[in-house]
């Protein structure tokens, strides 16, 4: 079974300019919302279509148990900052 890229092995074949195309892929996101942002749209609508779209493609991906494997770890990942910015609540 498929799994994801820094959670578990996805394909040995990848480059090592995988985390260099996250990054670049992650500055388009970014774009995208303070441009959406800046037309007037809510940030949370905005973080919930994002979510909603990027789930979306990682099940079409690599299926609906790989992509549940890969949210059951999201709580712990989330309590321990790694999405965090600045100061943590």
């Amino acid at each position: 079974m498929p799994m994801f890229p820094d959670d578990l092995p996805l394909d040995s074949t990848l480059s090592e300019d995988h985390g260099d195309a996250r990054r670049v892929a992650y500055g388009y996101v970014e774009d995208a919302f303070a441009e959406a942002q800046q037309d007037g749209l809510d940030s949370d609508a905005l973080a919930h279509a994002a979510l909603f779209a990027a789930f979306r493609t990682l099940v079409e991906t690599y299926g609906e148990e790989a992509s549940a494997v890969f949210a059951e770890a999201l709580p712990d990942k989330i309590r321990s900052g790694a999405f965090s910015s600045g100061t943590r609540h």
